[in-house]
C-alpha cells in the first residue's frame, strides 16, 4: 500500500521513455523476482485463508476478526523502525533467506496444530503475530536489496514496475486460489502452499550470484540514534513526508475496507470462500492491469498528475460498495468494480511512490526509509483491521462500510494538497 519542485535529469540518469537494457537479461534480477513473485502468491493464500480459519473453525466474531488482523500487522508498528536500523549493517539477503525459513516453519505450523486437533484461537494469533514479525525484517531488507542487484539506475523503474506487477499478479491469482483451496481442503491446510512459498523463496536467493555491496562500516553502533536518523530523513524530506502521509490513509482505509467486506460477505451475504476469494481476484485484475500501463502512462504524462489520478482513484473506490445494495448478484458486482477501481489506483501509484523513494534516500539510509515507511503503511493497515472489526460490531458492518467510504474520499482533499502532485519527473 502504498515522491519539490520538479528537476532535470542528471546526465547518466534516464528520463521517462529513455531505452535501456532490458531485465529480461539480468540472470540475478530474475531469479530473485521468481523467488518473490511466488512468495507473494503465498502470502495472498494466507491474507485470506487465516482469518477464514478463525471464522470457520472458532466462529470469531468480528472484533476478534479485527484483532486477528491487527496482530498480522501491528509488528510493523513496533519493530519495523529497529530491524531497518539494524538492516543497514548486514548483508540484506543472509537475512532475507533466514526470515523465510521462519516463516516457512511458523505457517507450516497451522495445519499441523489443526490436523492434531490442537489448534485454537489464541494460538493462531499468536502465530500470525509472529509470522507478521518476521515479515518485518524481510520487508525492510527485500525493497532496498533489490536495486543493488541493477547497477544501471535507469533500469531502476522497470525494478519497480517488475515487483509491482508481481504484487498484482499475486493479488489476481491469490485470492482465488485461496478461496479454492479453503473449499476443497479447509483453511488451515490451504496455508501449505504460502509455507511451500517461502521455501521457493529461500531457494531462489541461493542462487543469486551478484556480490552485495558490504555495508558501511560504523565507529560506533547507536541503533536509537539511527533510528532517529531514519525517521528524520523521511519526516524532513518533503517528498517523503507527503509520501508517507497519504500513504498512511490509503493503508488506514483499504484494509478497514477489504476487512469490513470479508465480515460482510461471510456473515451478512453468506458468500462460499470460493466466491469472497473470486470477488477479490477478479477485482484485482485491476492492480496487474496498472502494473502493466504505468511505465506508458509516466513516460507519457507529468508524474505528478498520473500519481494524484491513481491515488484518487484508489481512495474513491470505496464509494461504491457504501452504496451497494439490492439483489445480492448486484452487490457482489458493485463491490468487484470498487476494488477493481482500488487496485487499478494501488498498481499505477505504487510504481511511481517505490521509485521516489528510492530516488531521494542515499543507500545508507534504504533500510531505516522502508523501515518508517514500513512502520507507518502497515501500521496504517493495522489499525484500519481493528477499526474495521470494531466498528462493525458497534454499528453494524453496512453502517462501517459508509463510515469508512466517507473517511476514504476526506482523503483526496489532502491528496490535492500534495507536492508530490506537482512533479513532473522523478527528482535526481
Amino acid at each position: 500500500m502504498k515522491a519539490q519542485e520538479s528537476t532535470t535529469a542528471a546526465p547518466d540518469e534516464a528520463l521517462p521513455g529513455t531505452p535501456a537494457s532490458s531485465l529480461w537479461h539480468h540472470p540475478d534480477f530474475l531469479r530473485f523476482w521468481f523467488g518473490e513473485t511466488v512468495s507473494l502468491f503465498g502470502s495472498q493464500v494466507s491474507n485470506l485463508a487465516v482469518p477464514l480459519t478463525a471464522i470457520a473453525t472458532f466462529h470469531a466474531s468480528d472484533a476478534q476478526v479485527g484483532l486477528l488482523r491487527f496482530l498480522q500487522l501491528a509488528p510493523y508498528i513496533g519493530f519495523a523502525m529497529i530491524f531497518g536500523a539494524w538492516a543497514d549493517r548486514v548483508r540484506r539477503r543472509h537475512v532475507m533467506i533466514g526470515t523465510n525459513l521462519v516463516r516457512t516453519a511458523l505457517v507450516g505450523l497451522v495445519p499441523l496444530l489443526a490436523a492434531l486437533h490442537a489448534l485454537s484461537m489464541p494460538l493462531l494469533s499468536a502465530i500470525a503475530c509472529a509470522v507478521g514479525i518476521a515479515s518485518v525484517l524481510f520487508d525492510v531488507s527485500w525493497m532496498p536489496y533489490a536495486p543493488t542487484l541493477v547497477a544501471d539506475r535507469r533500469q531502476h523503474v522497470e525494478v519497480s514496475a517488475k515487483m509491482g506487477m508481481s504484487s498484482s499478479a499475486s493479488d489476481v491469482a491469490g485470492p482465488g486460489l485461496a478461496g479454492l483451496l479453503v473449499s476443497a481442503l479447509s483453511a488451515p491446510t490451504a496455508l501449505l502452499v504460502d509455507a511451500a512459498s517461502y521455501a521457493v523463496s529461500v531457494a531462489s536467493l541461493l542462487t543469486i550470484r551478484t556480490k552485495e555491496p558490504r555495508p558501511t562500516p560504523a565507529a560506533r553502533r547507536n541503533l536509537p540514534q539511527e533510528m532517529r536518523e531514519g525517521l528524520a530523513w523521511v519526516l524532513r524530506t518533503r517528498i517523503l513526508r507527503w509520501l508517507a502521509l497519504i500513504g498512511f490513509c490509503c493503508n488506514f482505509s483499504m484494509i478497514t475496507v477489504w476487512t469490513m467486506f470479508l465480515l460482510y460477505g461471510t456473515h451478512d451475504l453468506r458468500l462460499a470462500p470460493s466466491v469472497v476469494g473470486a470477488v477479490f481476484a477478479t477485482a484485482s485484475v485491476g492492480g496487474l492491469l496498472g502494473a502493466l500501463v504505468s511505465r506508458a502512462v509516466i513516460a507519457r504524462f507529468p508524474l505528478g498528475r498520473v500519481y494524484f489520478g491513481a491515488q484518487t482513484a484508489l481512495l474513491l473506490g470505496p464509494t461504491a460498495i457504501a452504496l451497494a445494495a439490492g439483489p445480492k448478484a448486484v452487490i457482489v458486482g458493485l463491490v468487484t468494480g470498487s476494488f477493481f477501481t482500488t487496485y487499478l489506483g494501488l498498481g499505477i501509484a505504487n510504481v511511481i511512490i517505490v521509485s521516489l523513494r528510492q530516488a531521494t534516500t542515499p543507500p545508507a539510509l534504504l533500510s531505516r526509509m522502508t523501515a518508517c515507511f514500513r512502520m507507518l503503511l502497515f501500521g496504517g493497515g493495522a489499525l484500519g483491521g481493528l477499526t474495521a472489526g470494531l466498528l462493525s460490531q458497534a454499528i453494524g458492518v453496512r453502517h462501517a462500510l459508509v463510515a469508512a467510504a466517507a473517511f476514504s474520499a476526506a482523503v483526496v482533499v489532502a491528496l490535492a494538497a500534495s507536492p508530490v502532485c506537482r512533479l513532473r519527473e522523478l527528482p535526481r
